[in-house]
């Protein structure tokens, strides 16, 4: 580790820029040094996904101007696991910062995957490192440490500094049968523990739930119970990453005499990289798409992509009948095997009603035990508050109600120093009480087709516009003098036909613009910009006048 500096100028931060007062986008900072010089470690770099207030945008990354700006002086980013919230703005961002990049085998393994189908293989220098490494990564010591989660490979970090001790707990549970990848490791928690942490940075998604998650291995069995007593087709949609799942449903097709069909790219890419890895045996009989149309109905499990009703997904195709090889039938049956993403509610619930409309069981988890959580419920979280004994306590990964959750019950707990950030929150660690002592800029990055551009700026917001009040357009052709050469043309894009009393919104428009024309003073008129945007006022405000919704207005002004 590099020479000390003295102890009463350095410090250790965190600063978030995602991922805190949300579920999604995590981008963790943990800063180390005097105010002026400080060195960061970049902890994930994750998306979020886009919806109905985000017109045309898939995805949803993090603004990384501020840590942009210090890029010299980041010493590394670590990926705690591969869940799209966690990495999925690698290959977009990584450009703008160059840093070293450090991940687990199995990671390292997705990404690769990735990058390779975006023509992009070796664009991004990966440094793999083992499970349970010991790092040196500048002035930060960063022991990855085994959490069970719903994706292998899942690490918590040990960050060691000059200034302080902190664990970072990541996406966590407590599972002892985890079907995947290694169980928490509670032995090496405790005795961090007993050598002494100054704060812990928790997951927050289940502080509202009393109680232990149940485990990974109980799902298992239900799968297998429902896949080896339907009567005819089963499917499962669960999310592509959730290799335990995946295995699980697996086990269930094999007892069950059942030929497996992947139905999904996302799926077939994880379901690769798992062998690859060791976290998937490769003797399972994985069939494709084409093979699924000669297999009887009695003997085939189709895992399929799409369980949070994506348009583009597999599930959602099928369930509209438009998918070009695989379809269902009456009796058919399929187990929505995973928790819905708050905000997806209305996407599955189209998607469901689709299937039942035509004939075909869904299956919940509120109809059975086929999902569980791989997030900590409030039982969890004070085991390992036991096991750490912190000094300080920083609630992340959650949004505002779950976080207040977090610090109401580690209060309750014994511990104090609680502090409850959002993201662009500067926090002091150590040394002395946990504080917020800043803010840096935060916020969000959206990817419009190929082009990421900055929320509230440019075109999103202007869909978004036009997707409340339509848009209208007018041409205006004048002379030199100021005389309209003709009618002006009017376009309109969203809006009614007609007002209540049965006018075209065409003609009030039309006489709007007229009216204003007639009362400009000629001279007046041969300045274009004054004639548009007394125009535009006028339009805008005659629509406004009949329907109540004042839409965007452009007005082109031509003069010949």
């Amino acid at each position: 580790m590099p020479k000390k500096q003295p102890k009463s100028r350095s410090e250790l931060v965190f600063l978030p820029l995602g991922g805190v007062g949300e579920i999604g986008m995590n981008l963790y900072l943990y800063g180390v040094g005097p105010p002026r010089r400080r060195r960061w470690l970049m902890v994930d770099l994750g998306v979020t996904f886009g919806g109905p207030i985000e017109p045309g945008v898939d995805l949803i990354l993090p603004d990384i101007r501020f840590i942009e700006e210090e890029r010299d002086n980041l010493a590394g980013i670590v990926l705690t696991h591969a869940h799209e919230d966690h990495f999925g703005a690698v290959m977009m961002l990584w450009p703008r910062l160059r840093a070293p990049l450090y991940a687990t085998p199995f990671t390292a393994a997705l990404l690769r995957a990735k990058l390779i189908e975006e023509g992009r293989e070796g664009d991004i220098p990966i440094e793999e490192v083992p499970c349970r490494s010991r790092l040196e990564i500048g002035p930060f010591g960063v022991e990855m440490v085994d959490m069970a989660h719903s994706i292998p490979e899942t690490n918590a970090l040990l960050i060691q500094t000059e200034a302080g001790t902190v664990f970072h707990s990541s996406d966590w549970k407590l599972d002892a049968t985890p079907v995947v990848g290694a169980a928490t490791d509670e032995s090496r928690i405790r005795e961090i523990g007993k050598q002494g942490i100054d704060a812990l940075i928790c997951d927050s998604t289940n502080a509202t739930h009393e109680g232990l998650s149940a485990s990974e291995g109980d799902v298992a069995k239900t799968l297998a119970d429902i896949v080896d007593n339907a009567p005819r087709r089963v499917a499962i949609t669960t999310f592509a990453s959730n290799v335990a799942r995946l295995r699980s449903a697996m086990e269930a097709a094999t007892s069950a005499d059942r030929h497996i069909v992947i139905v999904g790219r996302a799926m077939k890419r994880v379901i690769q990289v798992a062998e690859e890895t060791g976290h998937l045996p490769s003797g399972y009989d994985i069939l494709t798409e084409d093979d699924y149309g000669h297999l009887p109905r009695e003997s085939v499990l189709a895992l399929c992509t799409g369980s949070q009703g994506e348009g583009r997904a597999a599930l959602s195709r099928i369930a509209a009948d438009a998918h070009p090889r695989v379809t269902f039938a009456r009796g058919d049956m399929v187990l929505f095997s995973s928790r819905t993403i708050p905000g997806n509610e209305k996407a599955v619930g189209r998607v469901q009603n689709n299937l039942v409309d035509r004939e075909i069981d869904v299956i919940t988890d509120a109809d059975a035990l086929i999902h569980v959580s791989g997030h900590p419920r409030r039982g969890e979280l004070e085991q390992l508050y036991k096991w750490t004994k912190p000094k300080a306590l920083v609630p992340m990964h959650g949004e505002a109600r779950h976080l207040e959750a977090q610090v109401e019950l580690a209060k309750s707990h014994g511990i104090a120093n609680v502090v409850s950030g959002r993201n662009g929150s500067l926090i002091r660690l150590c040394p002395g009480p946990a504080e917020v002592i800043d803010d840096a800029p935060a916020g969000r990055l959206y990817l419009d087709g190929k082009v990421l551009v900055y929320a509230g700026e440019g075109p999103v917001e202007e869909r978004r516009r036009l997707s409340f009040g339509g848009a209208v357009a007018v041409s205006i052709v004048l002379n030199a003098k100021g005389d309209l050469m003709a009618d002006p043309q009017v376009t309109a894009t969203g809006i009614p036909l007609a007002n209540g009393d049965g006018i075209l919104f065409e003609d009030l428009m039309l006489n709007a613009a007229l009216g204003v024309l007639d009362g400009l003073p000629r001279p007046r008129r041969r300045d274009s910009a004054l004639v548009a945007e007394a125009v535009r006022r006028a339009v805008r405000g005659e629509v406004n006048a009949h329907w109540g919704k004042k839409p965007p207005c452009s007005v082109m002004v031509t003069v010949i």
